[in-house]
């Protein structure tokens, strides 16, 4: 009796030899070296226009600016005709800035500005945070997106509305105060950057009442229960649970919020129209933007915003370790 055969189109690929024309076995390694290599194909594929904007749009802004912050203008002789020569000035343009008294005065502000306004927002924004996380709120997604509502308004037209609010004569606001006898001038030299503090709070505290929210919300319920049994209130395991594992969230919206009083830029340059107590040096960025495209002082203007850059990188260095000390495990 004779052994059946298999045919050759079923036969298996441990069965015999390979037929003529059938494409040759890849080992496991070429297999896998070959399907890593599509992925990394489709990795890059995705990574290259990243570092493509990445690249244009900051690192080269950047190291320009930083390349304009060591340069100056020579001015030529004779009626003035001809093209000025950009010369190398070393650090001349950071000597001149770190000794300009507007320069120096408008630093002060926004320190001053940040040492009130900055713990003000916070601390209302974690009180709406412990409110909304409690369970006696009712319709609390409709306050959450009340309080939230601000910050999606642009910067620009929140100043607007709030310089209508400011504005004698046709403000309802400066109207009430008057009708009370209460005359609040809320553009005068004293007043006035405070009323812009309050711009800036009204539109960014819902946005840090939403980072600490989220923190709140991440905190064990059962930690809260295990306090009430213990006799804990309300006051009590919000001051003693509840902040303390929110600390974390509370120094980073901090240092968001110290290195956007750094950058006070739009809410001065919108009330400066209604006003005059607002400068066009009144902030170290408004300083920056008129250097560049008022006065005609390009590298200047580059020095002191690189000295504002380094200014926040060293606030955000110590929030940071501010953070770590706090957390010395992670």
């Amino acid at each position: 009796m004779t052994a059946p055969t298999l045919d050759p189109a079923t036969r298996g690929p441990g069965n015999g030899a390979e037929q003529a024309g059938d494409p040759p076995r890849l080992s496991a390694s070429r297999r896998n070296k070959r399907r890593f290599g599509a992925d990394w194909k489709t990795a890059w594929a995705f990574v290259v226009p990243f570092l493509a904007f990445f690249v244009v749009f900051h690192l080269v802004p950047v190291f320009y600016a930083l390349w304009q912050s060591f340069h100056g203008v020579e001015k030529s002789g004779g009626l003035g005709f001809d093209t000025p020569n950009v010369i190398f000035v070393g650090l001349d343009n950071y000597t001149q800035a770190l000794t300009d008294r507007d320069f120096l005065e408008s630093v002060g502000r926004v320190l001053l500005y940040g040492l009130v306004q900055v713990p003000v927002m916070l601390g209302l924004a974690l009180v709406m945070a412990l409110i909304f996380d409690t369970a006696v709120i009712r319709m609390r997604g409709l306050f959450q997106l009340a309080a939230f509502l601000p910050y999606a308004v642009p910067g620009i037209i929140a100043s607007i509305v709030w310089a209508f609010l400011y504005l004698p004569g046709v403000s309802p606001v400066v109207d009430f105060f008057d009708g009370a006898g209460a005359h609040v001038d809320f553009l005068s030299k004293d007043n006035v950057l405070w009323s812009i503090a309050n711009v800036a709070t009204w539109q960014w505290i819902g946005y840090n009442m939403i980072i600490i929210f989220a923190a709140l919300q991440a905190i064990p319920r059962d930690m809260f229960e295990a306090a009430r049994i213990d006799g804990a209130s309300n006051w009590q395991i919000a001051w003693r649970i509840k902040v303390p594992l929110v600390a974390p969230a509370i120094l980073i919206t901090g240092l968001f919020s110290v290195v956007g009083t750094l950058q006070l830029f739009s809410e001065p340059t919108v009330l400066r129209t209604i006003t005059n107590n607002v400068t066009y040096n009144y902030t170290p960025n408004m300083i920056v933007y008129n250097l560049a495209f008022g006065s005609n002082q390009p590298y200047y203007s580059a020095a002191v915003a690189v000295i504002i850059a380094i200014g926040a990188f060293l606030l955000s260095f110590g929030f940071l370790r501010m953070l770590q000390r706090r957390n010395p495990d992670e």
